[in-house]
């Protein structure tokens, strides 16, 4: 992502309804996990600012930023937050350090998305949970992922392979943004660049109305803008001393 989509993404996404939404999950999905333990060690790849990074450390994670941009790592470590310059293919961290990781709308920016996925596993630990968002469908490909500087779109099946093939389990995989599908393909067949931009209150208020429905909604199983991953990396397997 350039400089300059960062910044704006900074720039709106405290109170932008897209953004606003997805830190909703984020933080459905923390409290699902604190039921299963307390809190640890949680790296965000591709963070962008910090924006979910924030998310976590309000649960009680101890967060780590991992961003090849240098200026996401600047304004998120003005925001308060650790961070360090890392390329998703080659993180300079340990094996089995982290005990959940976040790459949100990251694997689309990268060709070799196996490594990056191979990475996740690497450094989670046995057992560690891993979140993950991208865009899909390539028939919604447009100007906006030119603009984002997206690789691809993927779909559920190559989604699945790719992270299975790796090594990790998916707990559940989703489709987010359904209710508003039809409105972003018709949308994105006359964009000239990225859709992420100021809307009116008015506006912004309608959208997060829509999307926060689906909450309630079955919907999770149709065709929507973005897929959502719940992985795990497989626990050791235990050794008998008989």
């Amino acid at each position: 992502m350039e400089a300059t989509e960062i910044r704006r993404t900074v720039e709106l996404e405290d109170r932008h309804w897209w953004y606003r939404e997805r830190r909703a999950i984020l933080a459905r999905e923390l409290r699902e996990l604190r039921r299963s333990g307390a809190p640890g060690r949680a790296l965000d790849i591709g963070a962008a600012g910090g924006g979910n990074t924030r998310v976590l450390v309000r649960h009680g994670w101890d967060a780590l930023v991992a961003d090849y941009s240098e200026t996401a790592v600047e304004l998120a470590q003005g925001r308060g937050l650790r961070a360090i310059h890392a390329d998703a293919r080659d993180l300079p961290l340990p094996d089995g350090w982290f005990d959940l990781v976040l790459a949100f709308d990251v694997l689309e920016h990268i060709e070799e998305d196996d490594r990056a996925a191979g990475e996740i596993v690497r450094v989670l630990r046995p057992g560690g949970t891993a979140l993950i968002t991208v865009p899909c469908d390539m028939a919604l490909w447009s100007a906006h992922d030119v603009a984002s500087g997206h690789v691809r779109r993927y779909t559920r099946e190559t989604l699945r392979g790719l992270l299975t093939g790796q090594g990790l389990v998916l707990d559940r995989l989703w489709s987010w943004n359904v209710l508003l599908r039809p409105v972003v393909a018709l949308r994105r067949r006359h964009t000239s660049g990225s859709d992420v931009m100021e809307t009116s209150r008015l506006v912004n208020a309608g959208l997060s109305a829509v999307i926060t429905a689906e909450r309630y909604l079955p919907v999770k199983s149709l065709r929507g803008v973005s897929l959502i991953v719940r992985a795990h990396r497989p626990p050791m397997p235990t050794v008998s001393m008989t």
